[in-house]
Protein backbone atom coordinates (compact mmCIF):
# COMPACT_ATOMS: atom_id res chain seq x y z
CA UNK A 1 0.00 0.00 0.00
CA UNK A 2 1.41 3.24 -1.10
CA UNK A 3 -0.51 6.07 0.53
CA UNK A 4 -0.31 9.48 -1.24
CA UNK A 5 -3.80 10.88 0.07
CA UNK A 6 -3.94 14.65 1.75
CA UNK A 7 -5.44 15.15 5.51
CA UNK A 8 -9.02 16.54 5.51
CA UNK A 9 -8.55 20.39 4.77
CA UNK A 10 -5.93 19.92 1.84
CA UNK A 11 -1.94 20.31 3.39
CA UNK A 12 -0.15 24.22 3.12
CA UNK A 13 3.02 22.41 2.52
CA UNK A 14 1.54 21.32 -1.31
CA UNK A 15 -0.14 24.72 -1.76
CA UNK A 16 3.23 26.01 -1.10
CA UNK A 17 4.41 24.04 -4.03
CA UNK A 18 1.39 24.98 -6.19
CA UNK A 19 0.63 20.91 -6.67
CA UNK A 20 -3.01 19.36 -4.96
CA UNK A 21 -1.21 16.74 -2.57
CA UNK A 22 1.83 16.29 -0.92
CA UNK A 23 2.62 13.27 -3.33
CA UNK A 24 3.17 15.28 -5.89
CA UNK A 25 5.54 17.95 -4.85
CA UNK A 26 8.93 17.34 -6.74
CA UNK A 27 11.89 16.78 -5.05
CA UNK A 28 15.44 16.93 -7.62
CA UNK A 29 13.21 17.35 -10.67
CA UNK A 30 10.77 13.81 -10.04
CA UNK A 31 7.32 13.91 -8.04
CA UNK A 32 7.49 12.38 -4.52
CA UNK A 33 5.04 9.61 -5.59
CA UNK A 34 7.17 8.42 -8.81
CA UNK A 35 9.94 7.73 -6.64
CA UNK A 36 8.42 6.24 -4.18
CA UNK A 37 6.29 3.93 -6.94
CA UNK A 38 9.98 3.21 -8.69
CA UNK A 39 11.83 1.67 -5.39
CA UNK A 40 8.75 -0.45 -4.86
CA UNK A 41 8.51 -1.72 -8.43
CA UNK A 42 12.44 -2.66 -7.91
CA UNK A 43 12.20 -4.53 -4.47
CA UNK A 44 12.30 -8.06 -4.58
CA UNK A 45 8.86 -9.39 -2.89
CA UNK A 46 7.05 -6.94 -3.34
CA UNK A 47 3.88 -8.51 -6.08
CA UNK A 48 1.48 -5.66 -6.15
CA UNK A 49 1.60 -1.78 -5.53
CA UNK A 50 -1.82 -0.06 -4.77
CA UNK A 51 -1.81 3.95 -4.82
CA UNK A 52 -4.05 5.35 -2.71
CA UNK A 53 -5.62 8.52 -2.96
CA UNK A 54 -8.86 10.74 -2.60
CA UNK A 55 -8.70 12.08 -5.88
CA UNK A 56 -6.27 8.53 -7.79
CA UNK A 57 -6.36 9.56 -10.99
CA UNK A 58 -4.98 12.39 -11.02
CA UNK A 59 -1.98 10.84 -9.91
CA UNK A 60 -1.91 7.97 -12.57
CA UNK A 61 0.12 10.61 -15.54
CA UNK A 62 2.74 10.64 -12.44
CA UNK A 63 3.21 6.74 -11.86
CA UNK A 64 5.46 4.41 -13.95
CA UNK A 65 3.64 2.26 -16.55
CA UNK A 66 2.98 -1.21 -14.94
CA UNK A 67 0.71 -3.89 -14.53
CA UNK A 68 1.44 -4.12 -11.32
CA UNK A 69 0.31 -0.36 -10.25
CA UNK A 70 -3.19 0.00 -9.43
CA UNK A 71 -5.07 2.98 -8.13
CA UNK A 72 -7.61 3.29 -5.59
CA UNK A 73 -9.83 5.83 -3.63
CA UNK A 74 -9.16 6.51 -0.40
CA UNK A 75 -10.64 7.26 2.94
CA UNK A 76 -10.88 10.21 5.02
CA UNK A 77 -7.62 9.64 7.45
CA UNK A 78 -4.55 7.03 7.10
CA UNK A 79 -5.93 4.65 9.50
CA UNK A 80 -9.37 4.23 7.74
CA UNK A 81 -7.66 3.92 4.74
CA UNK A 82 -5.36 1.54 5.70
CA UNK A 83 -8.22 -0.35 7.54
CA UNK A 84 -10.76 -0.27 4.95
CA UNK A 85 -8.43 -1.77 2.08
CA UNK A 86 -7.47 -4.25 4.43
CA UNK A 87 -10.34 -5.73 4.81
CA UNK A 88 -11.22 -5.51 1.65
CA UNK A 89 -10.82 -8.41 -1.29
CA UNK A 90 -8.39 -6.44 -2.81
CA UNK A 91 -5.87 -7.20 0.04
CA UNK A 92 -4.38 -9.72 0.36
CA UNK A 93 -1.71 -10.94 3.24
CA UNK A 94 0.66 -10.12 4.07
CA UNK A 95 0.49 -6.15 3.50
CA UNK A 96 3.42 -3.68 3.26
CA UNK A 97 2.97 0.07 3.99
CA UNK A 98 4.68 3.17 3.21
CA UNK A 99 3.74 6.86 2.27
CA UNK A 100 4.47 8.70 -0.87
CA UNK A 101 6.48 11.42 0.78
CA UNK A 102 9.39 8.67 1.61
CA UNK A 103 10.97 10.49 -1.44
CA UNK A 104 14.61 9.19 0.06
CA UNK A 105 13.37 5.82 0.61
CA UNK A 106 15.99 2.71 -0.95
CA UNK A 107 15.00 -0.81 -2.35
CA UNK A 108 17.53 -1.76 0.25
CA UNK A 109 15.68 -0.72 3.35
CA UNK A 110 12.65 -1.82 2.24
CA UNK A 111 14.65 -4.96 1.73
CA UNK A 112 15.78 -5.06 5.49
CA UNK A 113 12.64 -4.28 6.86
CA UNK A 114 11.41 -7.25 5.25
CA UNK A 115 13.38 -9.58 6.14
CA UNK A 116 13.10 -8.77 9.42
CA UNK A 117 9.34 -9.33 9.61
CA UNK A 118 8.27 -12.35 11.17
CA UNK A 119 5.29 -14.74 10.43
CA UNK A 120 4.50 -14.14 14.38
CA UNK A 121 4.74 -10.69 14.21
CA UNK A 122 0.69 -9.17 14.05
CA UNK A 123 2.54 -5.93 12.71
CA UNK A 124 5.94 -4.68 12.59
CA UNK A 125 6.75 -0.90 13.02
CA UNK A 126 10.21 0.51 11.16
CA UNK A 127 11.94 2.75 13.97
CA UNK A 128 15.43 4.32 13.73
CA UNK A 129 17.25 5.62 16.39
CA UNK A 130 18.36 8.91 16.90
CA UNK A 131 22.09 7.89 16.65
CA UNK A 132 21.79 6.39 13.49
CA UNK A 133 20.32 9.29 12.40
CA UNK A 134 22.61 12.08 14.04
CA UNK A 135 25.79 10.08 12.88
CA UNK A 136 24.63 11.72 9.19
CA UNK A 137 22.33 14.58 10.11
CA UNK A 138 23.28 16.38 13.13
CA UNK A 139 21.37 19.13 12.95
CA UNK A 140 17.96 17.18 11.25
CA UNK A 141 14.82 17.55 13.53
CA UNK A 142 12.32 14.99 14.41
CA UNK A 143 9.63 13.71 16.55
CA UNK A 144 11.47 11.44 18.95
CA UNK A 145 9.72 8.79 20.77
CA UNK A 146 11.90 8.33 24.29
CA UNK A 147 12.75 4.90 25.81
CA UNK A 148 14.63 3.27 28.23
CA UNK A 149 17.23 1.99 25.58
CA UNK A 150 17.16 5.35 23.67
CA UNK A 151 15.07 7.63 21.45
CA UNK A 152 13.69 6.80 18.08
CA UNK A 153 11.37 8.59 15.18
CA UNK A 154 9.55 6.89 12.64
CA UNK A 155 10.17 5.60 9.41
CA UNK A 156 6.56 4.99 7.74
CA UNK A 157 7.93 1.26 7.22
CA UNK A 158 4.71 -0.95 8.36
CA UNK A 159 4.10 -4.34 7.75
CA UNK A 160 0.84 -6.25 9.01
CA UNK A 161 0.91 -10.26 8.27
CA UNK A 162 -2.99 -11.00 8.57
CA UNK A 163 -6.01 -10.42 9.96
CA UNK A 164 -5.65 -9.87 13.79
CA UNK A 165 -3.37 -6.57 12.50
CA UNK A 166 -7.07 -4.80 12.00
CA UNK A 167 -7.17 -4.43 16.25
CA UNK A 168 -4.48 -2.59 15.77
CA UNK A 169 -5.81 -0.28 12.76
CA UNK A 170 -8.48 0.12 15.09
CA UNK A 171 -6.75 1.95 17.97
CA UNK A 172 -4.93 3.88 15.72
CA UNK A 173 -8.28 5.21 14.13
CA UNK A 174 -8.93 6.67 17.35
CA UNK A 175 -5.39 7.99 18.35
CA UNK A 176 -4.35 8.97 14.71
CA UNK A 177 -4.40 12.90 15.57
CA UNK A 178 -2.13 12.64 18.05
CA UNK A 179 0.37 10.76 16.22
CA UNK A 180 3.01 13.54 17.11
CA UNK A 181 2.60 13.32 20.48
CA UNK A 182 4.23 10.22 21.35
CA UNK A 183 3.34 10.57 25.60
CA UNK A 184 -0.80 11.13 24.05
CA UNK A 185 -0.58 7.92 22.68
CA UNK A 186 0.48 5.82 25.46
CA UNK A 187 -1.50 7.27 27.82
CA UNK A 188 -4.33 5.86 25.63
CA UNK A 189 -2.99 2.79 26.63
CA UNK A 190 -3.58 3.11 30.49
CA UNK A 191 -1.36 5.71 32.89
CA UNK A 192 0.43 2.84 34.33
CA UNK A 193 1.99 2.26 30.60
CA UNK A 194 2.31 5.95 30.53
CA UNK A 195 4.37 6.85 33.80
CA UNK A 196 6.50 3.62 33.07
CA UNK A 197 7.39 5.41 29.43
CA UNK A 198 7.83 8.67 30.77
CA UNK A 199 9.98 7.28 33.36
CA UNK A 200 12.19 5.18 30.56
CA UNK A 201 11.77 2.46 32.65
CA UNK A 202 10.15 0.51 29.30
CA UNK A 203 12.52 -0.21 26.16
CA UNK A 204 10.90 0.65 22.65
CA UNK A 205 10.27 -2.90 22.25
CA UNK A 206 8.91 -3.54 26.15
CA UNK A 207 6.86 -0.49 25.11
CA UNK A 208 5.26 -2.16 22.08
CA UNK A 209 4.82 -5.34 23.91
CA UNK A 210 2.82 -3.93 26.80
CA UNK A 211 0.76 -1.99 24.30
CA UNK A 212 -0.20 -5.36 21.76
CA UNK A 213 -1.01 -6.58 25.27
CA UNK A 214 -3.61 -4.08 25.53
CA UNK A 215 -4.71 -4.75 21.94
CA UNK A 216 -4.77 -8.45 21.89
CA UNK A 217 -1.91 -8.19 19.14
CA UNK A 218 1.96 -8.73 18.58
CA UNK A 219 3.59 -5.65 17.72
CA UNK A 220 7.35 -5.53 16.85
CA UNK A 221 9.58 -2.99 16.48
CA UNK A 222 12.46 -3.40 13.53
CA UNK A 223 15.49 -0.97 13.85
CA UNK A 224 16.87 0.20 10.76
CA UNK A 225 20.22 1.73 9.85
CA UNK A 226 19.82 3.67 7.05
CA UNK A 227 19.25 7.53 8.79
CA UNK A 228 17.70 8.36 5.02
CA UNK A 229 14.83 5.88 6.23
CA UNK A 230 13.59 8.69 8.87
CA UNK A 231 13.29 11.44 6.48
CA UNK A 232 9.72 12.09 5.33
CA UNK A 233 9.44 15.32 3.37
CA UNK A 234 6.16 16.61 5.45
CA UNK A 235 7.78 20.32 5.56
CA UNK A 236 10.01 22.64 4.01
CA UNK A 237 13.53 21.37 6.11
CA UNK A 238 13.20 18.25 5.50
CA UNK A 239 12.12 18.95 1.23
CA UNK A 240 15.74 21.12 1.29
CA UNK A 241 17.13 18.38 3.10
CA UNK A 242 15.93 15.60 0.74
CA UNK A 243 16.80 17.94 -2.38
CA UNK A 244 20.59 18.32 -1.12
CA UNK A 245 20.71 14.14 -0.80
CA UNK A 246 19.58 13.23 -4.19
CA UNK A 247 21.73 16.52 -5.95
CA UNK A 248 24.59 14.42 -3.83
CA UNK A 249 25.01 18.32 -1.71
CA UNK A 250 24.50 16.08 1.41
Amino acid sequence: MLLAGSRPGGDPFARAHNVASKAEIVVAGVPMVTRVAETLLGCVGIARIVVLAQEPEALRPLLPPSPRIDLQRSAGTIAATVRRFAESDLAPWPLFVTTADHALLTSDTVAAFLADVRASDDVAVGLVSKAVVRRRFPDNKRTWLRFGDGDFTGANLFALTGTRAIEALAFWAEVEQDRKKGWRLVAKLGPGLLLRTLLRRLSVQGALDAAGARLGVTIRAVPLGDPLAAVDVDKQADFELATAVLEGRA
